[in-house]
């Protein structure tokens, strides 16, 4: 059912914008802009996996999800950067982690769950 699979795809992706906001807080803390840009930007990446209808295997789809997501955030980011990471390690570092989110949340909605794309 394609309703299940939205909200279990955008349940993770909420999951994922805490973690990912938890473990890039730890260290130095961030600008509150700059955590909820990605915050937001994980909770879209699994919205967009939920409401995708390409037919591909799961693990491309969630990667490219993940990646085409991401680079609005990664710009975002980018210009609230501080001293602790340069703007552009910060930058590949979101897109990177937006790609493993995204595959993150298609197997958990995919495998896990069952919730496959019709």
């Amino acid at each position: 059912m394609k309703i299940k699979r939205i909200y279990i795809a955008s349940l993770m992706g909420v999951l994922a914008g805490v973690i990912c906001c938890l473990l890039l807080n730890s260290g130095e803390p961030l600008p509150l802009k700059v955590l909820a840009n990605i915050f937001a930007g994980r909770v879209l990446i699994g919205f967009v996996i939920g409401i995708s209808g390409l037919k591909m295997i799961w693990e491309l789809h969630g990667i490219l999800m993940g990646l085409i997501v991401s680079i609005p955030t990664a710009f975002g980011a980018m210009m609230g950067a501080n001293a602790l990471f340069g703007k552009w390690e910060l930058f590949v570092l979101i897109l990177i982690m937006g790609a493993v989110y995204g595959f993150m949340i298609e197997l958990v909605t995919s495998i896990l769950f069952k919730a496959k794309v019709q």
